[in-house]
């Protein structure tokens, strides 16, 4: 038996697309024949690239391209093939978006229904010497889910598009805050690759530490065309194990174990080291059939179920998550560069875990190797989300399978530290009236509570999994219930005011959160025609039920009403970030009692007015800056008659925590100190002294509570109750390296002070906003841009801006 290294042969060359079935297509599409594709990608952004569609994510283009969800397509190619002297050649497809069938040289090699899945196709006996030609028609994902929907009963849902009805990302049918754009395409790599003998078919390490030690249980499989025998070598942390894999045996586990490891530690608690697993295949004269090569981490992870808190290496840990959707409706196009720079601004608004939602996507190898590299922990749903779910055929042996394969797929990785079932559908069936609805109809129960939990206990047994969010424990108990478990608010956002969070002690937050509109430089270039809070385009980029009335119910008394565009774009982006701190800052000082806060949400797919804290286009809003402040490693917050202090590190915090009760002219009226020592990973609450708590007038002070470097600032009233004086400043703009330093001395205080220069420059960045100063204060910002900026527009309105200010 000759045994060699796999030989990987990738067809991404001279792809070409084109309608299988013209009916709907407009006639310049027809006209335009086979057009040039791109593998990964899709329908959509290759009908863009060649100039046949307009940008669905610019003004209303959206509505005008259903056609393409609805239409059949058919990718080809053709490619030189050359006998290479291997016995088998496979067409290995890496993901295939959704509803496919691959022809081989006019022979079919198999039907696919599940974007969450890769496939391998057996394919020498098709291939020919010299020219190939592979077909690969792609039926549209609508028609397919309405089928099965009429096959299998009505399920009910938070939309009216089928998608439970289908294996494909639920959110690219439209979501409240996504456009409705069905994909269809190779959104993953494909390739020929050929082998003999034997190959590694699958590597699953399973990870563990005990007594100081380092245990890797390596699960191998392999593929074989011969029943010779085999050997598996593993090597990590120095140490290293062969192991025989007997003649017709096709499983094979090597065990090894490192003499105490450095540990992977989430952000704030230690690094994340990592070590290197090697996994080589050999035949039994030593000749290699195949290699795997990964970096895993040491670290132990467990939940506390009732009160749902996780602990890493046996440490608790206070999550400060965000939730991530997948950053682009086409997400081939989601490089790793791209998430390298959304990873950096969850980490820079001290962000220490994604959550992986479940309406979208098991995401790429590099989303998890950056947030492994970066210590950033990741909550994995798996992708059901808001609906009820069939569990008949073919669904149950789809979600298996699909199931099965990323579970493996993502063990090695050890920022991976919590498997859920699904998003929502355990609160939709208990209070949202689906069982009437169903008439007993299979729902997804049997998935959440039976089959993918023991997928993970056999596959990835050193993680928890939980069955949804929210849950509460038990089936028996209500599943958004504060009292245990995960609890979703959404109360606030649709009808309460968001001071309904301090009525709130949970244990652990997943959802909740405030939209606010996306960066002005991001609206103006998706928007085309007059940018106004009701102005059609702008609407269109507002997916939320009734979200326009909800943005501005939302200022409540909290700020005045926007009189122009410019008003309500910054004053509806300034209270998103309110109303997220004002939740974030309360939940932080119930620790330990709540352990965790999951805000709604990082990151949009497209520019909209959403719940993100960085917009579609990749701008920080307000929020953004709001975040870092309430995400600190150390917090200093003033609450309802007391303030705050959590510190959230290792090191003690002690000092005096200086309290100053101040008049709006910046004269001091009242001091009081009260010594604080915060031991660590610990949240206090320190009652105000009356000198202090109690205003003489509460419209016209404010309170300054100061602990070594930090410093928070408190009104006694509302802003629109306060008396405010028209805003007083000096500002100068001057240049230096790679941009502007702007600094602002205050003459009168400025209430939540900050800077827009990409209303100049659509790339200008600043390192800081919502600054709270009184008269006589300065604050300097960093204003970071490639272009000259007129200093008198970089420090007037509508570019700088404070809640008091006058208009020019």
């Amino acid at each position: 038996m000759t045994v060699y290294h796999p030989l990987y042969h990738p067809l991404s060359d001279g792809w070409t697309l084109r309608p299988a079935v013209p009916a709907v297509v407009p006639s310049a599409v027809l006209d335009a024949g086979a057009v040039p594709a791109t593998v990964p990608g899709c329908v959509h952004t290759d009908l863009l690239a060649a100039g046949l569609i307009d940008d669905p994510y610019l003004d209303d283009n959206e509505n005008r391209l259903g056609w393409i969800g609805d239409t059949a397509w058919t990718y080809a190619t053709a490619f030189t093939w050359t006998p290479d002297g291997h016995e088998r050649t496979d067409l290995v497809c890496e993901g295939l978006d959704t509803v496919a069938t691959v022809t081989l040289n006019g022979v079919r090699l198999g039907r696919t229904a599940n974007q969450h899945r890769s496939y391998r196709f057996p394919a020498r006996h098709l291939l020919r010497e010299g020219d190939n030609t592979l077909e690969i028609r792609f039926d549209p994902a609508p028609a397919y889910a309405e089928a099965w929907r009429a096959a299998l009963g009505e399920r009910p849902g938070a939309y009216a598009a089928p998608y439970p009805f289908v294996r494909k990302a639920a959110c690219n049918f439209g979501w409240d805050w996504g456009p409705a754009l069905v994909t269809a395409g190779l959104w993953r790599p494909a390739g020929l690759e050929s082998w003999s003998g034997a190959r590694l078919a699958e590597v699953r390490p399973v990870v563990r530490v005990e007594g100081g030690r380092g245990e890797v249980e390596v699960h191998v499989r392999v593929e074989r065309t011969s029943e010779e025998p085999l050997a598996v070598t593993a090597e990590v942390a120095g140490a290293s194990v062969e192991v025989p894999v007997p003649a017709g045996r096709r499983r094979a586990v090597a065990r090894l174990s490192a003499d105490d490891p450095a540990l992977w530690w989430p952000r704030g608690y230690g690094a994340p080291h990592r070590h290197d697993l090697t996994v080589r295949l050999r035949d039994a004269r030593g000749r290699a059939a195949g290699e795997w090569r990964r970096k895993i981490g040491f670290r132990t992870v467990e939940l506390e179920p009732e009160e749902f808190r996780l602990s890493v290496n046996g440490v608790p840990v206070f999550v400060r998550g965000v939730n991530w959707i997948p950053d682009d409706c086409f997400p081939a196009r989601v490089t790793r560069d791209r998430l390298a720079a959304r990873f950096a601004q969850a980490t820079g608004a001290g962000v220490n875990l994604l959550r992986v939602w479940g309406g979208g996507l098991y995401e790429s190898e590099d989303f998890y190797d950056l947030a492994d590299e970066l210590g950033l922990m990741v909550w994995q749903d798996f992708p059901f989300a808001c609906a009820a779910y069939p569990e008949e055929e073919p669904f149950r042996t789809e979600v298996e399978a699909e199931a099965r394969e990323n579970v493996t797929r993502l063990a090695p990785h050890p920022s991976l530290v919590l498997w859920c079932g699904n998003n929502e559908n355990l609160e939709g069936h208990a209070d949202w009236g689906w069982p009437e609805r169903l008439e007993g109809r299979t729902w997804g129960a049997g998935f959440y509570h039976d089959l993918l939990p023991s997928i993970v206990a056999e596959l990835d047994p050193t993680r928890p999994y939980w069955p949804g969010s929210p849950y509460s424990g038990s089936p028996e108990l209500p599943p958004n219930d504060p009292a245990s478990g995960t609890v979703h608010i959404w109360d606030v956002w649709n009808r309460e005011d968001y001071t309904r969070y301090a009525a709130y002690t949970p244990r652990f937050v997943a959802e909740f959160g405030f939209q606010g509109p996306a960066a002005y430089a991001t609206m103006r270039r998706a928007v085309s025609g007059e940018l106004a809070r009701d102005a059609p385009l702008v609407l269109h980029h507002q997916k939320a039920d009734d979200g326009d009335g909800k943005l501005l119910r939302g200022l409540g008394d909290h700020l005045p009403r926007p009189a122009t565009f410019d008003d309500w774009h910054w004053l509806t982006q300034l209270n998103q970030a309110r109303a997220v701190t004002y939740g974030i800052e309360r939940f932080r000082a119930l620790a330990p009692h709540c352990s965790g806060t999951i805000l709604w949400q990082l990151n949009d797919c497209w520019p909209v007015t959403s719940w993100s804290a960085v917009d579609g286009d990749g701008r920080r809003k307000p929020l953004w800056y709001a975040l870092r402040r309430a995400y600190a490693d150390r917090l200093l917050a003033v609450l309802d008659g007391e303030v705050a202090v959590v510190n959230d590190t290792d090191r003690p915090w002690r000092g005096e925590l200086l309290l100053v009760r101040h008049g709006l002219g910046g004269e001091p009226l009242a001091k009081e100190g009260v010594p604080v020592d915060a031991p660590p990973r610990s949240a206090a609450r320190v009652p105000l002294p009356p000198a202090v708590g109690a205003p003489g007038d509460p419209r016209r002070e404010l309170l300054v509570a100061r602990l070594g470097e930090s410093r928070a600032v408190g009104f006694y009233a509302e802003d629109t109750a306060v008396d405010f004086p028209p805003a007083a400043y000096e500002a100068r703009a001057e240049p230096v390296a790679g941009g502007y330093r702007v600094t602002v001395t205050a003459r009168t205080v400025l209430r939540d002070l900050a800077l827009f220069p990409d209303r100049l420059d659509p790339a200008a960045s600043v390192d800081d906003m919502l600054v709270t100063l009184l008269p006589g204060e300065s604050a300097t910002f960093t204003v970071a841009t490639g272009q000259e900026l007129d200093p008198g527009a970089l420090t007037g309105h509508p570019v700088l801006r404070c809640v008091n200010e006058t208009a020019p």
